[in-house]
């Protein structure tokens, strides 16, 4: 069952190759499952695709079953879900993902919008744990984590040694206590205590900056429609000369909401393509709720702006209905759907990649702005936003 589409960074791949055959055999009635979870093979000699010897995983299975004496305790459960994980990490693809119970209840809070951690999105880029971007007002924002730090160490273990959702269990956790990350930032090694806490998303934000309304979306989530479009209805009461949208630090969301976000900007045509197996198409056009058409429009980005953030993005730039202003976005291209399985775990899987109106691929390569303004250290810890400031310069032109 496909429940919704997503353009999530946060994943969840974990490690070993096989499993393909409990799907494909329980499916065919060629295993049963004892109680305990225990494997019964019925038809050892069944092939899988390319010939594969299914029986060496049964092989392995047995062996872990007969002489195993390590210290850690068997447990059929965890091997059973492991294979499936390991299966699907075999794609090689970081945004698909199989997760078991917990995992998917995990990941259903952080896309409802509240979770306890600390709030950082990570991904796995170029083989090393990197951050996505950090929350709004999270405890990691405030420390001064950053858009495309790498995380060396979690609580002085090595993070290279951890698959991305072994990193995340490690980060996340109960309110008020503390995890140490050792951060790797132009050259330099940082390190960062921070304290778990109640993550509550708001994922839209506006106000007025003299006669220009400016409009922070934070992340695409469940609210963001509603809540985007009872900010357009506030903003027009103000009668702007122009709007500054901000998706600085946005890692990405639903992808209704990322269309539905564009749609007020853009009166008709096409916000995205997305473009499924096999090479087919579908156009996702604008909804036709076009309150903010009218005003002149900037849009802010950066490292951070991912994913859903780069589908609006891309289409204001397309459609020429804007200028982006920042620095190069991070660059990912790809949608996923989120399918329920029977026990409560879920498989989340890439299903299509989006191209912007002119046909543009993103996924790897990013936006660049109309108008570069880098974000030094010494504006950050000056509290100056040089991005910011060129934003309005160009809108009272």
């Amino acid at each position: 069952m496909r429940f919704k589409k997503f353009l999530f960074y946060f994943s969840i791949i974990i490690l070993i190759f096989g499993a393909y055959l409990f799907g494909n055999l329980t499916g065919r009635g060629a295993l049963e499952f004892k109680k305990g979870y225990i494997p019964k093979i019925i038809n050892s000699e069944l092939k899988g695709p390319q010939d594969l010897d299914f029986s060496l995983f049964w092989d392995v299975w047995q062996k872990i079953e007969d002489k195993y004496a390590g210290t850690a305790k068997v447990d059929q459960r965890k091997m059973f879900y492991g294979a499936i994980q390991g299966m699907v990490a075999g794609l090689g693809d970081p945004y698909t993902a199989f997760l078991d119970p917990e995992q998917s209840k995990k990941f259903l809070e952080e896309v409802k919008g509240e979770f306890e951690g600390v709030g950082i999105e990570l991904t796995i880029k170029n083989g090393k744990l990197t951050v996505i971007a950090p929350l709004e007002d999270s405890p990691a924002k405030k420390a001064g984590i950053r858009a495309n730090d790498i995380i060396e160490k979690i609580d002085g273990k090595d993070a290279s040694l951890l698959s991305l959702d072994e990193a995340v269990d490690a980060i996340r956790g109960k309110r008020g206590t503390e995890v140490v990350l050792g951060v790797a930032r132009d050259g330099k090694m940082l390190e960062f205590k921070l304290k778990r806490e109640n993550i509550k998303i708001k994922s839209v934000k506006w106000q007025m900056k003299g006669d220009i309304a400016y409009l922070k979306v934070t992340q695409f989530i469940e609210e963001t429609t509603g809540e985007s479009r009872k900010a357009a209805g506030e903003i027009l009461t103000k009668k702007p000369k122009g709007i500054i949208l901000d998706l600085r630090d946005n890692p990405g969301g639903y992808l209704d909401s990322a269309v539905d976000l564009a749609s007020l900007f853009i009166k008709n045509g096409i916000i995205v393509y997305e473009e499924g197996k096999g090479g087919k198409k579908e156009e996702l056009k604008a909804t036709g709720n076009a309150k903010l058409a009218d005003l002149p429009l900037v849009v802010l980005v950066n490292g951070g702006s991912a994913s859903g953030s780069e589908i609006v993005a891309g289409a204001i730039s397309d459609h020429k209905r804007g200028k982006l202003i920042g620095e190069k976005t991070f660059g990912k291209g790809t949608v996923q759907s989120f399918e329920e399985l029977k026990d409560g775990s879920t498989l989340r899987i890439t299903v299509a990649k989006w191209l912007t109106p002119n046909g543009r691929a993103i996924n790897e390569h990013g936006l660049e702005p109309d108008i570069t303004v880098k974000m030094t250290d010494e504006d950050i810890n000056a509290g100056r936003d040089p991005q910011l400031e060129r934003a309005i310069q160009e809108l009272n032109k």
